[in-house]
C-alpha cells in the first residue's frame, strides 16, 4: 500500500522550466516532476495559488515557457514501498531489451507479455519499468504503443522536444513501421496492398475492438510474403497508416487471420497454432525508420524476432518438411 506522509518542515522549492519543458502544460509538468504526490493534492494546490509561475498565480493549463520559475510549496509525498516498484526480474529483462539508445531517445525490442504502460489490472508496464531501471531513465516517455501480446520495437524518448517531434511523425505516417506476422493458410501470389478504413468501437460487455466500416480513418497495410505453406504463411506487413489493430482486423479481413489471435483470429486455427506450440499471438514490430529529432538523419532499427518465435517457425518448418517426405515415401 502507498502511505501519504507530511515531509517535515520543508521550504518551498523553485524550479526552473527548460527548454524540453517548453509548451507542456503546468498540471502535466507537476504530475510528472513531483512523483508520488496525490493527483488531487497537485491540483489544490495548484487552484488555492500556492503553485506560482513567475510570483503570479496560474491555472492548471498554462502552457510553461523556457525560463518559467515554478514555486512549489511544501507538500505531501506517496512513500513507497517494494509493493510500488517493478521487481528485479522485470527491470533486468527490460535493460537487456534496449536495442538503440542515444542521449535523445531509446528503442526497447518489447518482449511479449508486457502492457506498455499500466492500467486496470496491471500494476507495472514498460514505460514504469524502464524509469525504475535507473536515473537517467525517470522522465521518459512512450512515443507510441504496442498491443501487450505483441513483441518488438517501442520507441520511448528523452526529452519533451523529442517526444513531441516523434509523434508528429508517427501523426503524419512519415513514420516506416514494419511487421512480421504469421497467417493462417498458404499465401497465394504476390504481395497485397489493404487500404480499408477501420472504426473503433466498445462490444455490450466494454471491450474494445476495431472493424471496417466506411466511416471509418484511412487505414493502408501491404502483405508481402516470406514464406509460405499450407498451414501458415509468414508475412512481412509494412503499414502506411498507424491505426489500433490495423494488421489484425486488415489480417482477418484477407480471410487471412494471424495466429493466436484471440479478437480477430480463427479459433480452429488457433487451437492448431496452439498444440503446435505457439504459445502466444504470432505479431512482432520488426523495424522502425524514422527522422532522428536531433541529428535530422534518418534512423532504421530492426528487432529481431524473439527465441519463441524463431523456435516455433523452425518447428513448424520441420513439421511440413517431414509430412512432405511421408508423402514421398509412400
Amino acid at each position: 500500500m502507498v502511505r501519504e506522509n507530511r515531509l517535515g518542515n520543508l521550504s518551498a522549492k523553485k524550479l526552473i522550466a527548460f527548454a524540453n519543458d517548453a509548451g507542456q502544460r503546468l498540471d502535466n509538468f507537476l504530475l510528472k516532476t513531483l512523483k508520488g504526490v496525490p493527483k488531487t493534492y497537485i491540483y489544490r494546490i495548484i487552484r488555492t495559488g500556492q503553485v506560482r509561475v513567475n510570483s503570479k498565480r496560474i491555472k492548471a493549463g498554462y502552457k510553461l515557457q523556457e525560463y518559467d520559475e515554478i514555486r512549489i510549496p511544501p507538500m505531501r509525498r506517496a512513500e513507497k514501498t517494494s509493493e510500488d516498484i517493478p521487481g528485479e526480474k522485470l527491470q533486468t529483462l527490460l535493460s537487456n531489451s534496449v536495442i538503440y539508445e542515444d542521449k535523445s531517445l531509446l528503442v526497447i525490442n518489447k518482449p511479449a507479455g508486457i502492457a506498455v504502460h499500466a492500467g486496470s489490472g496491471i500494476k507495472f508496464g514498460v514505460i514504469e519499468i524502464m524509469r525504475a531501471i535507473k536515473l537517467e531513465f525517470s522522465n521518459l516517455e512512450l512515443v507510441h504503443r504496442l498491443d501487450r501480446d505483441t513483441s518488438g520495437c517501442l520507441l520511448l524518448a528523452k526529452k519533451r522536444s523529442v517526444l513531441v517531434d516523434l509523434q508528429q511523425q508517427f501523426q503524419n505516417d512519415n513514420i516506416k513501421k514494419t511487421y512480421l506476422a504469421l497467417i493462417k493458410g498458404p499465401w497465394q501470389g504476390k504481395g497485397r496492398v489493404v487500404d480499408q478504413p477501420l472504426h473503433k468501437y466498445r462490444s455490450q460487455d466494454g471491450e474494445g475492438l476495431v472493424k471496417i466500416a466506411p466511416s471509418g480513418k484511412k487505414s493502408i497495410s501491404e502483405f508481402i510474403p516470406e514464406h509460405t505453406a499450407e498451414l501458415a504463411s509468414l508475412m512481412k506487413v509494412i503499414l502506411h497508416t498507424g491505426r489500433t489493430h490495423q494488421i489484425r482486423v486488415h489480417a482477418a479481413f484477407l480471410g487471412r487471420p494471424i495466429a493466436r489471435d484471440q479478437k480477430y483470429g480463427d479459433r480452429e486455427f488457433n487451437k492448431k497454432m496452439a498444440f503446435l506450440g505457439l504459445k502466444r499471438m504470432f505479431l512482432h514490430a520488426y523495424e522502425l525508420q524514422f527522422l532522428h529529432p536531433v541529428t535530422k538523419k534518418t534512423i532504421a532499427i530492426k528487432a529481431e524476432l524473439p527465441l519463441d518465435l524463431q523456435m516455433f517457425l523452425r518447428k513448424l518448418n520441420q513439421r511440413i518438411h517431414d509430412k512432405n517426405h511421408d508423402k514421398i515415401d509412400s
